[in-house]
Formats: structure tokens, C-alpha cells, sequence
């Protein structure tokens, strides 16, 4: 059956990616931060993301998997390119709307921050199995993870409030 509707396992896998990113993207899209003051939607937006990741292990894993065979599959997909992450667009909204209010500064790169907002809650869920073995910690449990993301919003923060 594998074969006949996907006809190997390389598309099988690639159509898993595609559905996996088509259900990011859909989340992202719902994101509303019309309104929202900048220091907030900041907050809201690395905590959406962080949430995402908690939620979804599996997408991590899908990426893993993915960057082991450095990007193979994604390279193939036609879909995948398409879709345009509506998150980093929103982000650059937020990110003006600070500038323009004096609150952040003015060199930030949109995708770069991304990167790095994603990161910090990528790692977290990612490595959450060996960081507890080597360290004893297991920072997937509440109190653990609370000072985790308070943590890793002050340091967004910081980065990005003008000096």
C-alpha cells in the first residue's frame, strides 16, 4: 500500500515533512499580535513557538532526522518551499512597531532573531533526554521549564531593547 499511494518510502517521509510544516504554518497564521504592545507580542510569540515545540515532539524529531541527511527531502519538496513561515513576517510587524517607538533597536535582523528564538526552545525539547542524563535535571518538568522560558525570554529581551 506504502508504494501505491506514495510510491516510496523517500515520498512517504516528504509528505510526512510537508504535513508537519502545513501545520505549523497553520498554527502560525493564527497568531494575532495587532495591538499588542512590542514587549508583549515578543513574549507571546517566543512562548508560542516554545509551546509548539513542547507540544509537538515529533516535528523535532522529523528535523533530526531531516539534518542527518542534510536536508534531502526538504531540498525535494516543491511544497515546502512554498510555504513562506507567516511567523517570521509577523515578528518583523512586531519588531517595527518597537523601533518605531524607540524600544528596540534598529539592526535587528528578522530572520536572525527567529533563528534564535526558535533555537532556545528547540534545544530544550530536543536534547531534554540527554541533558537529564548528564545532568541530572529534567528540564521538561514545570518548575524546570518555567525558569527555562523566563529565563530565555529575559535574555530575547535584553538582546533587543535598545541600550
Amino acid at each position: 500500500m506504502l508504494y501505491y499511494y506514495f510510491g516510496s518510502k523517500e515520498l512517504l517521509f516528504t509528505a510526512v515533512l510537508e504535513y508537519a510544516f502545513s501545520a505549523l504554518m497553520e498554527a502560525e497564521r493564527a497568531i494575532d499580535l495587532d495591538g499588542v504592545a512590542p514587549v508583549e507580542a515578543i513574549t507571546r510569540l517566543a512562548h508560542f513557538v516554545w509551546d509548539y515545540y513542547r507540544d509537538h515532539p515529533d516535528l523535532l524529531r522529523l528535523l533530526n532526522n531531516e539534518n542527518l541527511h542534510e536536508a534531502r527531502y526538504l531540498q525535494k519538496s516543491t511544497r515546502i518551499r512554498e510555504m513562506i513561515s507567516p511567523i517570521v513576517k509577523t515578528l518583523d510587524g512586531v519588531l517595527e512597531r518597537g523601533q518605531k517607538a524607540g524600544l528596540f533597536r534598529t539592526d535587528i535582523d528578522p530572520l536572525r532573531f527567529y533563528v534564535t528564538l526558535s533555537g532556545l526552545g528547540y534545544y530544550m525539547v530536543s536534547n531534554r533526554f540527554t541533558l537529564a542524563a548528564i545532568f541530572g535535571r529534567d528540564f521538561s518538568v514545570q518548575q524546570e521549564r518555567a525558569e527555562m522560558i523566563k529565563m530565555n525570554t529575559e535574555l530575547l529581551l535584553a538582546f533587543l531593547l535598545r541600550r
